[in-house]
């Protein structure tokens, strides 16, 4: 390295010279200057890590591999071109100068240009923890309980010896000086911090007597933060009987620990805040109820006087028996009219008798001329279709002697015995000859009926002779066979 001291200064000489005592900001501007004259710019691959970008736009993160890391800023004017949003976890190739940040004494690299390179492994494991607690229902709303109003007791899960301890006393301190306070020390980054974060968690709940937890830690990276991201973490604060506050890193920063816990708090600070209201706070608002406790007193006092005054000057308190005798006045007057009203009832009674007895005489000679109406209009009907009728009006019904009504001439045959049904009585007659035809008979005729013998006492002479017996209207039997009649039926 001899090409650092390029005038021969060393920090001692060898031979015995004088010692040389560099400068800091000297010896920091000669590193600088090695630096960027050995690298100048170079292109370099790594995970984004603790990512900030404050107001004035510029950006500052940390480039990681596996084993080292790298520091980066990127200025807004070269962040204008990125044209993707950086975040933790984001794997990128940059482009840029290696330098020193003299003020610091650190090393960085100053990023002119940046493209993704892929999601960085500690994200996606990040990622897929997430998913997987998330499915099972850890981060669920509906299982976050609410802090209480005044606790009395508060647990601390946290370094004893980290920033985050003493912010969270001095605010307590601050706040509510005679709250309880009971600490769960336990290491909060490293190898086996997750497993002492979700054991102390644990014993405070077997403890007891706790009223709200606040598990967490100051800012840091990715990496400083991870303990708090562990499942067994996540799983101490889902199982906590006491409501538990998670106050991880920055306001920017998170972790599987703020979606398990009840409430979470941008700040070790901020989660003090949430646990106690101020002193000062509480006695303004028990100061302020006291007020409107006595103003509202005072208005009920005020209210219920004034109604006594009004009830005094009221004429029933100052002569009592006055609403009395009106009373008395009232009901002698409902008696007279009720008296009265009795009087009447007979003869009330009886003229809504007459009138009612009326009404039913009237409806019972209407109901009987309409019913009257109705029988003559069925025995219209009837008539019109009774077959007699059809018989009165000089048609006749043959029948055979079975019963079997005789509809065609062609069904009759010699020798068949038939019986001929008029309106005012039979006829039995017997067929000597039959035929066919649309006249009937052969030669347009009939069927030719021989008269039995039998029924001489109604419609035959005592010599079989056929003899005409007056219908209804005087005249002789009209439509058989004398007359030259065609049977219709």
């Amino acid at each position: 390295m001899t090409d650092l001291f390029p005038d021969g200064r060393e920090s001692e000489g060898r031979g015995g010279g004088r010692r040389q005592v560099w400068k800091i900001s000297e010896l920091t501007r000669r590193i600088k200057g090695t630096l960027e004259g050995a690298f100048g710019s170079v292109w370099v691959e790594g995970e984004i890590s603790n990512f900030r970008k404050p107001a004035s736009g510029h950006a500052y993160f940390t480039l990681k591999d596996a084993t080292s890391q790298l520091r980066a800023v990127m200025f807004r004017s070269a962040l204008a071109d990125v044209a993707i949003p950086l975040k933790d976890g984001l794997l990128v190739r940059g482009y840029g100068q290696i330098t020193v940040y003299e003020a610091g004494g650190d090393y960085q690299i100053l990023l002119r240009k940046i493209e993704p390179a892929g999601e960085g492994e500690l994200m996606m494991r990040l990622e897929a923890l997430k998913k997987r607690l998330a499915e099972e229902g850890l981060f669920a709303p509906e299982r976050k309980r609410p802090l209480p109003a005044l606790p009395q007791h508060v647990g601390l899960v946290t370094s004893p010896t980290g920033a985050a301890i003493r912010d969270i006393l001095q605010v307590l301190d601050r706040r509510f000086a005679n709250l309880h306070v009971v600490l769960a020390p336990v290491r909060v980054q490293g190898a086996g911090a997750s497993d002492e974060i979700a054991e102390a968690i644990d014993l405070l709940n077997r403890r007891g007597g706790i009223d709200v937890l606040i598990v967490g830690r100051g800012g840091g990276s990715l990496e400083d933060l991870w303990s708090f991201n562990e499942e067994v973490v996540v799983r101490a604060i889902v199982r906590s009987k006491i409501p538990v506050i998670s106050a991880v890193g920055h306001e920017i920063d998170w972790t599987l620990s703020d979606f398990a816990a009840d409430v979470r708090a941008p700040t070790p600070s901020a989660a003090a805040e949430l646990v106690v209201k101020g002193k000062d706070e509480l006695e303004r608002r028990v100061a302020d109820l006291r007020r409107r406790l006595g103003l509202g007193a005072r208005a009920v006092v005020l209210d219920w006087r004034n109604r006594l005054d009004r009830a005094s000057r009221a004429p029933g308190l100052r002569d009592p028996l006055q609403e009395v005798h009106r009373l008395q006045q009232g009901v002698d007057l409902l008696a007279v009219r009720l008296q009265k009203a009795l009087a009447g009832l007979p003869q009330l009674v009886r003229q809504r008798t007459e009138a009612a007895a009326r009404r039913m005489e009237l409806a019972a000679r209407g109901r009987i001329g309409e019913d009257r109406n109705a029988l003559k209009h069925a025995e219209a009907q009837l008539r019109m279709l009774n077959p007699k009728g059809v018989l009165a009006r000089g048609y006749s019904l043959t029948r055979l002697r079975g019963g079997k009504i005789l509809r065609s001439a062609a069904e009759a045959a010699p020798g068949m015995h038939l019986e001929t049904e008029f309106a005012d009585g039979t006829v039995a007659s017997t067929v000597d000859s039959a035929g066919g035809g649309r006249d009937g008979g052969e030669g347009g005729k009939g069927p030719e009926l021989r008269e039995g013998a039998g029924a001489a006492g109604r419609d035959r002479g005592g010599n079989g002779e056929r003899r005409a017996r007056p219908g209804k209207d005087g005249g002789g039997v009209r439509g058989g066979p004398e007359t030259g009649q065609a049977v219709l039926f």
